[in-house]
């Protein structure tokens, strides 16, 4: 999987200049979009598909992998792992004491200042499936599916602000720059579909993740591989649709003669990135008449619209799940869903760990259910992984920002948060790793942010330290230099 470095003369690297650096990083494939398919098959006839559609086919993995596509649920915000998933008992007997100063004296926070409250959950926990998994009484829908996932409640990472946790989880760096984790994906493995991007990113929450596009940018990876953003409202994809004005045999000469001009400019310059613009304009192309049957999800049956507890027309987590479900379907190998709302920081009553938690696992926990339900009685929950969590956990205490008791929350927390996976090669019904007893500190089996990467592509048959990429003299991976894969989350 590594790297065939670009021959390029002297000559052609002085003839990049600065209109093509932002001709290069001015966006995704929606703003790449032209018109109709009328003359699909005269295009399809083309004797020169190119490096960057060659690019995008399947390509085999380092070893037989039980995973074939993905779907990772960020929760961004990150959830409270003590609220949701990690009963603490001993912190429910401390609850409103004072914190101990070893706890917090070296520590730095983002918003705690002073001596902090001790923070029991205000939720009860509850045993589900045969497994005997402890969650909260909060997602019933998650807990009847208990005996598919393996929970993690042993996640620990670097960061403690939202922005470069998101990166640091999706890209393996705080910093941008770096590809994100579908780029990766559909770098090593290619796509299965022609009519559809191999890297789909939808949100919903009413807001976009810190991290913003560069969550799912492809960094130095070709820009074909880079993630699409659909929307569940309106036009799926920005600038898909024809501009006014203009007919279906006009726009495809247009196509044609973009084309011709941008092989053109290959010739004569030597960038590879001209054809990974071509290749973008043609699948945007091809997209006109995929993407808008694939975003009807008033086409499900009813009895899977309920199941999922869908609004079709609207914007919201649980039309994005099964839109995601409708991908992976139709070959798109990695499909990232952010739901923004989990900053329980106690600052407003929406925000509360009372109200603001109930409304967020109202939102969500029925879809997740359905999801693996749903791709069970399909034949595809065995080679297809899901992942759920956040960038970081929550403290033990209470932030108390507004000196409101009747308002709680809880400050970012790296040292330990939970995650859970399911299908594609995991192991159900686990539970793996712990924290102390006030679930400050990783008691057993730590999993870092590496770890949980390297895991992730070790399911695809994708080795960690072989999947890289050459750029400014050295081969980069997503891992970075870190990560050993946990095996004792494989299946």
């Amino acid at each position: 999987m590594k790297s065939t470095p670009q021959t390029v003369s002297e000559e052609a690297l002085r003839a990049i200049t600065r209109r093509t650096f932002f001709g290069r990083t001015a966006g995704g494939i929606g703003s790449l979009a032209l018109a109709s398919l009328l003359q699909r098959d005269l295009h399809a006839a083309s004797e020169n598909p190119g490096l960057a559609d060659a690019s995008m086919l399947p390509k085999p993995a380092h070893f037989p992998g039980k995973a074939k596509r993905a779907i990772y649920i960020h929760m961004a915000g990150a959830p409270s792992q003590l609220d949701l998933f990690d009963h603490k008992p001993k912190l429910n007997e401390l609850n409103g004491q004072d914190c101990p100063e070893s706890l917090f004296k070296k520590e730095r926070f983002a918003f705690i200042k002073g001596v902090p409250k001790m923070l029991g959950t205000p939720h009860k926990f509850v045993r589900y499936g045969q497994c005997g998994m402890e969650m909260v009484e909060l997602l019933p829908h998650l807990g009847s599916v208990a005996d598919d996932i393996c929970l993690v409640r042993s996640m620990f990472t670097e960061q403690f602000n939202h922005a470069p946790a998101q990166l640091f989880v999706h890209t393996g760096s705080s910093r941008m720059g770096r590809p994100g984790m579908g780029a990766w994906l559909t770098y090593g493995l290619g796509n299965e579909s022609q009519d559809l991007p191999g890297f789909v990113v939808l949100t919903s929450g009413g807001k976009t993740p810190d991290g913003g596009a560069s969550l799912w940018g492809s960094g130095f990876l070709p820009t074909v591989y880079q993630g699409v953003q659909c929307r569940s409202q309106g036009d799926p994809v920005l600038y898909v649709s024809n501009p006014p004005g203009m007919d279906g045999a006009g726009r495809r000469r247009s196509l044609d003669a973009l084309k011709d001009l941008n092989e053109i400019q290959l010739r004569e310059v030597g960038d590879p990135e001209t054809m990974t613009r071509i290749a973008q304009y043609e699948l945007a192309y091809r997209m006109q008449t995929s993407v808008p049957d694939l975003m009807d999800i008033a086409q499900e049956p009813e009895s899977i619209r309920e199941m999922y507890g869908v609004q079709p027309g609207k914007i919201s987590f649980a039309n994005n799940v099964l839109l995601a479900r409708r991908l992976l379907e139709r070959g798109t190998r990695f499909v990232q869903l952010y739901h923004w709302g989990w900053d329980q920081h106690g600052d407003n009553p929406g925000n509360d760990l009372r109200e603001g938690l109930i409304r967020q696992c109202g939102d969500t926990d029925r879809a997740c259910a359905a999801l693996i339900k749903d791709l069970k009685q399909r034949g595809m929950f065995d080679d297809t992984l899901i992942i759920w969590g956040g960038e970081f956990g929550r403290t033990p205490m209470n932030e108390d920002r507004t000196k409101n008791p009747k308002l709680i929350g809880r400050d970012h927390h790296p040292h330990a948060f939970s995650v859970w996976l399911a299908g594609g090669g995991i192991k159900g019904g686990t539970v793996y790793g712990e924290t102390d007893e006030i679930g400050y500190h990783i008691a057993k089996d730590k999993v870092h942010v590496h770890d949980l990467q390297a895991t992730i592509l070790h399911c695809f048959g994708l080795d960690h330290t072989k999947l890289t990429y050459r750029f400014q003299g050295r081969d980069y991976r997503l891992t970075d230099v870190f990560g050993e894969v946990v095996k004792g989350m494989l299946a």
